[in-house]
């Protein structure tokens, strides 16, 4: 059949992107310049829409079969043997889908958003490149070609990130950004080298086998689970790995819904793909579950005090990666599969519903905006409907991913379900906070002329909006809703209460007009600690980062000091010896006679007080 031929060649949905990015670099300033560069966006928007049909049509073909695996050699050396495997399943190709779709509706949006930017060969090539390596992890079923992904990918996130590199912040940005997610990469390549000798295998597949029997020592699977988390960590934004993420909203908006929505979860995907490996070492599960714990707690804090609209949601980012970490250390990871996909439809409107207002307003301060519900409807519906989605309230998406996740936990670390309300309330009051303050209350200079957008910038907004209102369709057509007279009732209430209490105490505060704005705590310090990220930066200065200074100031001084001071001794006694030798070769015999006599005396003279 026709359609088993999209599943075997499934393979090729990656190479679709790459074949964008390819066909798009004769429109790089130099080459072809006559037609404008418009051509490079046209051509992978042809090529994510083909990669697109593609998935949807391998998708109806493989509903309701068992996964397959289609392995493909690579590399054949001595004793290793590696190949390029491929795993085919719904699951797989359901998330091609989703990285295909919102790759398709963020370059479109991107026409309207980089309509004036010369810079679209690059751009375009580098969002191909995202959607190529997005693709390929999530078909992937081998933990070494996930990591040669998760690399590239960091390199898309500095490239895309640095796009304008002629400003001084966004190349800081890119910089610090590539730096950061190195960090915990160099921890993971660790992990991956070592994983291969204890199970002979770095497939997915085989390794949850070799996990049911293995029989390690508890120190080593504690260092090789650590390791092996370090790469997720820096990818998802967790702390202390999490001013990445900060940094990277340097980077066009069309760029940004993909990085916020989709390339902060490959790190999580890959952690729910280790996570029988992580399983072997209860400190691991630990160490995941603390890590998620304060990310999301803090990080919801933080992006209450943020008045940057990027910022705002780059931390309630981090706050719902923090969340899949404690889905995925308490052993959910299915749930923590769903919450990733619920969470990135909701965020990936809520960038597209904003992204429009910083285009026209050609701000990101959230206290230069107000008044902006009467001239952009459309924009306000879709941020609404975005914020529905990503908090739990019925009957959306992330509400039964919540639910889910708290229900396993409530028997067995009622605490968590605690964490979950905390977050949850708290991510509800930041996200209506930033509503009232861009479409409530009276215009400002800054949105008194703010039209809706583009039909560019509004059609994929839209198409999302509708597809969020869906989901809850999808996770029932799915069988993934449970059913409801197995729902816990008391913890259903607490999750819809701490929405509402979320949501109506950020709009009682932000969406009254008499209530004066910007809000100010009675001690300025504790705004102030929110504010600035915990000091975390100030915090790396004086630790990290004048450790790392201290530590190549003396190697820099001994190098100069003592390696090219032995060096430069060397070579002055040899030019000193030279020149002072030059003397004794004058071609005259009497001084010829004259050194040989003093060199006489100079040798009898010791051994005459060596004798006495």
């Amino acid at each position: 059949m026709l359609s088993n031929e999209f599943i075997e060649t499934i393979w090729l949905i990656p190479c679709y992107a790459i074949t964008g990015a390819i066909l798009a670099l004769p429109w790089s300033p130099g080459i072809i310049n006559r037609s404008g560069p418009r051509p490079a966006g046209y051509i992978n928007l042809i090529m994510t829409f083909i990669a697109f049909l593609h998935s949807l049509i391998a998708l109806t073909a493989s509903w309701n079969q068992p996964a397959r695996e289609l392995s493909i050699p690579w590399l054949q050396v001595a004793e290793l043997n590696i190949n390029i495997s491929v795993e085919i399943s719904t699951l797989t190709i359901g998330a091609t889908i989703l990285i295909t779709g919102l790759n398709l509706l963020s370059q479109i949006y991107a026409i309207a958003y980089m309509e004036m930017d010369w810079g679209w060969a690059r751009f375009y090539s580098l969002l191909a490149l995202f959607e190529a390596g997005m693709c390929a992890l999530v078909l992937c079923n081998s933990l070494f070609w996930s990591y040669i992904i998760l690399e590239i990918l960091t390199l898309g996130t500095y490239l895309l990130v640095g796009l304008w590199y002629s400003q001084p912040l966004v190349v800081t940005g890119a910089r610090d950004a590539f730096l950061t997610k190195r960090v915990g990469d160099l921890f993971l390549l660790m992990g991956v080298v070592a994983l291969l000798p204890l199970a002979g295998t770095w497939n997915y597949t085989e390794l949850a086998e070799w996990a049911e029997t293995a029989n390690i020592a508890p120190t080593t699977a504690t260092l090789l689970s650590l390791t092996l988390i370090a790469g997720p960590l820096g990818k998802c934004a967790q702390f202390p790995l999490h001013l990445w993420l900060d940094e990277a909203m340097e980077g066009p908006i069309p760029s940004t819904i993909l990085r916020n929505s989709l390339v902060v979860a490959v790190g999580a995907w890959v952690l729910t793909k280790l996570q029988p490996v992580l399983a072997l070492s209860p400190v691991a599960s630990t160490v995941m579950i603390g890590v998620g714990v304060f990310t999301a707690v803090c990080a919801s804090l933080i992006a209450i005090a943020q008045i940057d609209i990027k910022r705002a949601l780059s931390y309630s980012v981090s706050a719902y990666m923090g969340l899949v970490f404690i889905a995925v250390g308490t052993g959910q990871e299915k749930t923590a599969l769903i919450l990733l996909f619920t969470y990135a439809c909701a965020m990936a409107l809520l960038i597209m519903s904003t992204g429009g207002v910083i285009l026209n307003c050609i701000s990101q301060d959230l206290t230069q905006y107000g008044g902006l519900w009467s001239r952009r409807p459309i924009s306000g519906i879709s941020y609404l409907v975005g914020a529905a989605g990503l908090v739990a309230l019925p009957p959306l998406g992330s509400f039964w991913a919540l639910l889910q996740m708290a229900d396993n936990l409530w028997q067995t670390q009622p605490w968590l379900v605690g964490v979950l309300f905390v977050v949850n309330g708290l991510t509800a009051f930041s996200i209506i906070r930033e509503f009232g303050l861009i479409f409530c209350g009276k215009t400002k200079q800054m949105t008194e002329r703010s039209p809706e957008g583009l039909w560019a910038l509004v059609l994929p907004m839209t198409i999302l909006a509708g597809f969020t209102l869906h989901v809850p369709l999808l996770l029932a057509h799915w069988q993934l809703l449970p059913d409801m007279a197995t729902i816990n009732k008391p913890v259903a209430g607490l999750l819809l209460l701490s929405s509402v209490l979320g949501f109506g105490i950020g709009g009682l505060i932000y969406i009254n007009d008499k209530w004066e704005k910007p809000i100010k705590l009675p001690y300025q310090g504790i705004q102030d600690f929110f504010a600035y990220d915990f000091y975390t930066v100030k915090l790396y200065k004086i630790t990290i980062v004048f450790v790392v200074g201290l530590v190549s100031k003396i190697i820099s001084w001994i190098d100069r000091y003592i390696v090219d001071g032995i060096v430069n001794l060397v070579g002055f006694a040899t030019i000193f010896g030279g020149q002072g030798l030059k003397y004794n070769v004058s071609g005259q015999s009497q001084f010829y006679l004259l050194t040989i006599l003093i060199g006489i005396t100079l040798l009898l003279s010791w051994l005459a007080v060596g004798l006495f």
